[in-house]
């Protein structure tokens, strides 16, 4: 979808009959019957509905890979090597073709790829939750989506590599050198996507030797950062500088600690957690939440209310149809398509009319 938005002509390949599963992941659905998980990733692509069984649409196949700069995929070790399809025999085939492979655990592994195993066996559950709690997974499909992030910067590189070498690189014959079919064969990994996005948690644990903790809502190395309870709704406070810790408690009028040498940086204030902490939330208690916003704000400390989804949504250009519109310069050009909507059309080897 990210490659779509940035106006790429996609195909997105279903399974006959069934389709992409997560049409059926609902309630809720919309008026035409597609799921909201749905959705939320499939605008700006073309379906086409295939049966990897049939010997006329694995010929179709072959015949789109051969007129695509990119084809991305996430089957299992050698269910496409099977059927003639796999990933080496396409790259020696076609050698301005760039392959991408999702997995769940990496090229050899045949488990499966669910985002709320991989939570659990990255790190982030452990992670995330109360400090008394148990572990928690994270309220977004998260390693889902940062490996899709992962997988279209890779393509992105590996088609600029490629045109680079078309225009700037040349054989002793003077021939266009082809690209190495290893820079253009490229896997992306749902476990490591989402470990290597543990970023500074992992180098806590790497540097100290020691395992990470939950900290629910507050921060393993800044104080304050976390959460507090005004009189009527949630704020977060995120301070990140000493001259920011001085602006808050001049904001939140807390002389005694304004006056406190020993809490005057970040690692003092570490030490004095529970007391920093707990005179900011007994001052915080006291008023509303916009009061609060409004002193901090002023003061240029960082501050936020907690916004249930739907209001945060109304800060931003959000459809229904189509969801949380990209940033420049995406665009939506169509919305999520019916299950093998364009399938005539492709068949009939009009594919490259795409915006018709």
């Amino acid at each position: 979808m990210i490659l779509g938005d940035l106006g790429a002509d996609v195909i997105k390949i279903e399974r006959s009959g069934a389709g992409d599963e997560t049409r059926g992941w609902g309630p809720p659905f919309d008026q035409r019957g597609e799921s909201a998980y749905f959705l939320a990733s499939n605008r700006n692509k073309l379906s086409l509905a295939v049966d990897l069984e049939n010997e006329a649409d694995r010929r179709l196949l072959g015949e789109l890979v051969a007129d695509a700069d990119v084809v991305l995929e996430n089957f299992r070790p050698g269910a496409l090597e099977r059927r003639g399809l796999g990933a080496d025999a396409m790259l020696a085939r076609h050698p301005g073709l760039v392959w991408c492979t999702i997995t769940g655990f990496g090229l050899e592994s045949p488990r499966p790829g669910y985002d709320f195993v991989v939570q659990a066996e990255s790190g982030w559950m452990a992670i995330t939750g109360e400090a008394v709690g148990g572990p928690m997974k994270v309220g977004v499909a998260l390693a889902d989506v940062l490996a899709g992030k992962d997988a279209a910067i890779a393509i992105l590189a590996a088609l600029a590599g490629r045109a680079r070498a078309r225009t700037g690189s040349r054989t002793a014959a003077g021939d266009l050198a082809v690209v190495d079919a290893s820079t253009r064969r490229l896997s992306v990994s749902l476990v490591h996507s989402a470990t290597a996005a543990l970023v500074n948690v992992a180098q806590n644990a790497l540097v100290s030797g020691q395992e990470a903790q939950r900290w629910g809502n507050a921060h393993p190395n800044l104080v304050p950062y976390q959460l507090f309870e005004a009189s009527d709704r949630a704020i977060v406070i995120a301070v990140g500088s000493d001259a920011q810790f001085a602006a808050c408690v001049r904001a939140l009028e807390l002389t005694s600690l304004a006056v406190d040498a020993t809490i005057s940086t970040n690692a003092g204030r570490l030490a004095a957690r529970e007391r920093v902490v707990g005179a900011i939330a007994e001052r915080v208690r006291g008023a509303s939440a916009s009061h609060w916003l409004a002193r901090l704000e002023a003061a240029g400390v960082p501050c936020g209310v907690v916004k249930p989804v739907l209001e945060a949504l109304r800060a931003v250009d959000a459809s229904a149809l189509t969801g949380v519109a990209p940033q420049s310069p995406g665009a939506i050009r169509r919305p999520p398509p019916r299950l093998d909507e364009h399938g005539a059309l492709i068949r009939s080897r009009g594919w490259g009319v795409f915006n018709s």
